[in-house]
């Protein structure tokens, strides 16, 4: 049997890992098309703030761990998918023929129409490239703006602030995180970042980005001192500095200086390469109960399959390490002839945002049934919680630390409350004693 799986992130990796365990004899060709070992992404911003060296971002920390498998690890990108003849096209020109097929190619960043992103300085952060390049430019006291402040970019935010910079970050969101928090616990999560020295700018839009030396300004009678005095970072007094290259413009009409801008636009799944090849896409792959895709033999993994939600039964993309995983893991048995179904991805985040934990599980904003909120924003601590009928289907939290797990497992699990409904109605905080009276009592 040969099996070939694009992509080789933690989906990819699982998915080969998990078939050789299955089928000691069957061929397994790993494709990544970045020239790097496979690595994690959500290990970036510890790379950063220099907790970790590049190594350990890395999956798998031996270097042959994938030979000692007899995994052929080949570093190119897949350009084209034929499932007429089971074929994959490489960028190089090859074409290997495959059994099995996983595409686990993950997504990209989103790089909005926006005057000036192709300038230097200005970078995304989702690639060790990317990190590396970063973290030359963001040196102690250098002015850096990130766009954007939802999930990914406010771990960005937080690994771009230890590094000392004068940040601005600015978010085209009402909040921070607004597809993961409501407006009480974005807004709590903007308060803590400015307390901390972070500048934050929501409703706000980066409208173009310009070279501080731009040809038309030199030519206008007094730029220079109309530059300094335009481009002073909110929250800075010193203005512009010399390193500082890039003029960036916004919506509101505030001008900021900037030595590096970041762009964390969101991310896309990779799914351009499939055009033409009769594979069912919508936000990503389209697959069923098993991960497979409408061609006998495909099967999709990770941050570009659209695969079932757990509390909706619809089909999302979640993209999300621990969904990732579990995706391939999944797929692998199926591949191998192993009927295993996937049951279903719970949407759920939790960030660490300079030392103030956040959180959301399922359905957070609810779907219309009764819900409670806790409220104590002079102890940054914050909890919402949605039902539906007698059971819980969505939860946020802000402060929060001990036993947050007990909420994900009330939600994923849709055991019915009982008289544990209106306990947590009347006190949210009791959900620890209702995860132990529901589920382990």
């Amino acid at each position: 049997m040969r099996y070939v799986i694009v992509g080789a992130g933690p989906a990819g990796v699982v998915a080969a890992e998990t078939i050789r365990k299955l089928d000691a004899d069957g061929t397994i060709t790993l494709i990544g098309d970045e020239p790097e070992p496979p690595y994690s992404r959500m290990a970036i911003p510890y790379y950063l703030v220099g907790k970790i060296g590049e190594e350990g971002t890395h999956l798998r920390h031996d270097p042959d761990h994938f030979r000692n498998l007899r995994i052929d690890h080949v570093q190119r990108r897949v350009t084209r998918v034929d499932p007429n003849s089971n074929t994959v096209v490489l960028d190089d020109g090859r074409h290997l023929q495959y059994n099995q097929l996983l595409i686990a190619t993950g997504a990209s960043p989103i790089r909005p129409p926006i005057p000036g992103l192709d300038l230097p300085g200005v970078h995304t952060c989702w690639t060790l490239a990317d990190a590396r390049r970063i973290a030359e430019l963001a040196t102690p006291g250098s002015h850096v703006v990130l766009m954007g402040a939802g999930f990914v970019g406010t771990i960005v935010l937080e690994a771009l602030a230890m590094r000392d910079v004068e940040l601005t970050v600015v978010e085209m969101g009402d909040r921070m995180v607004p597809r993961m928090m409501d407006e009480t616990a974005g807004n709590m999560l903007r308060n803590w970042c400015e307390a901390k020295g972070v500048h934050v700018r929501t409703g706000t839009r980066i409208t173009s980005i310009h070279p501080a030396g731009n040809k038309e300004e030199e030519d206008k009678p007094g730029i220079l001192s109309r530059l300094i005095d335009a481009v002073t970072p909110a929250g800075t007094e010193d203005g512009a500095k010399p390193e500082d290259g890039l003029r960036v413009e916004l919506s509101n009409g505030e001008t900021l200086a900037a030595h590096l801008v970041v762009v964390s636009a969101g991310v896309k799944p990779n799914i351009g390469f499939l055009e033409g090849s009769g594979l069912a896409v919508d936000q990503g792959i389209l697959v069923d109960d098993h991960l497979r895709t409408n061609h006998p033999g495909i099967y999709a993994a990770g941050d570009v399959c659209q695969g079932r939600d757990i509390m909706s039964r619809e089909f999302h993309v979640h993209a999300i390490q621990p969904t990732a995983t579990e995706h391939g893991r999944v797929a692998a048995y199926n591949m191998t002839g192993h009927e295993m179904a996937f049951v279903g991805s719970l949407n759920m985040n939790v960030l660490d945002t300079l030392g103030l934990i956040s959180s959301s599980f399922g359905v957070w904003e609810g779907k219309g049934g009764q819900s409670v909120r806790l409220v104590d924003e002079e102890r940054w601590r914050y909890l919402r919680l949605e039902f539906e009928e007698d059971r819980l289907v969505g939860a946020q939290s802000v402060g929060m630390t001990e036993n947050i797990g007990a909420l994900r497992g009330l939600i994923q699990t849709g055991v019915p409350l009982g008289e544990w409904k209106d306990v947590l109605l009347a006190q949210p905080q009791r959900f620890m004693e209702a995860y132990v009276g529901r589920i382990q009592g």
